[in-house]
């Protein structure tokens, strides 16, 4: 099984327009794909940023492929990213894991 994470910010003010449309891009576009184990989001503040991590759980990397294309290590992006002034971390990172956990660990630094 393969984690993929990716890790992008916008301006603070910002938080709850980008929560929603990362929702219903980048997760439900995921977890719609049958080799998709979940798909979650995480995010932190840091003065005027709010830290959003997006990590998605797969059966393998033909699946991951599915989703990011043939080129599955460079992020995924949308037409409407620019209005949220999202910076987006062009790379992604992907590990082998052995199980999805069952909750996201919140309070690990």
């Amino acid at each position: 099984m393969i984690v993929r994470t990716w890790h992008g910010i916008v301006p603070i003010q910002k938080t709850e327009d980008f929560k929603k449309y990362l929702t219903i891009t980048g997760v439900a576009e995921a977890r719609a794909l049958s080799g998709n184990l979940g798909a979650y989001i995480y995010s932190q503040s840091q003065g005027e940023f709010e830290h959003f991590f997006m990590v998605s759980y797969w059966e393998n990397i033909e699946s991951v492929k599915e989703f990011a294309g043939n080129n599955p290590q460079t992020a995924v992006t949308y037409p409407e990213d620019s209005k949220f002034g999202l910076i987006s971390d062009p790379i992604v990172l992907h590990h082998k894991v052995k199980e999805v956990p069952t909750e996201f660990p919140m309070d690990t630094i």
